[in-house]
């Protein structure tokens, strides 16, 4: 499985808009190739810090995951990330993080003339 990006965006998106805090994902042996790769994108979720598992089959946003949400919310800064992980040949998720964090302290100074 390749780690898709945008994928884990998406599903950022996904756990904040849950009322509860959590978001159910059952496990199951007859779960077809699109839920199997949700799950595999939740657990390298879960190894990078953005989600914690809350019991065997519901996890949670954490503190982090909600900051590189925060981040990336703007579809141009998620452009720009992409872009420039492209350009490099491709970042590890927390070097996105850095870059996308970057990109809008970057927008901050443009709009506010402030250094952040």
């Amino acid at each position: 499985m390749r780690r898709d990006d945008d994928l884990i965006r998406s599903l950022l998106f996904e756990f904040e808009q849950q009322e509860d805090w959590s978001l159910l994902f059952v496990k199951t042996l007859s779960m077809d190739a699109i839920d199997r790769n949700r799950l595999g994108h939740i657990h390298l979720m879960c190894d990078a810090g953005l989600v914690a598992p809350v019991n065997n089959d519901a996890y949670r946003l954490t503190n982090t995951g909600h900051d590189y949400l925060a981040a990336i919310r703007s579809d141009t800064v998620w452009q720009r990330t992409k872009n420039g992980a492209a350009k490099v040949g491709g970042l590890t998720l927390g070097m996105m993080k850095d870059l996308a964090v970057a990109y809008v302290k970057q927008e901050a100074n443009n709009r506010l003339g402030i250094q952040l």
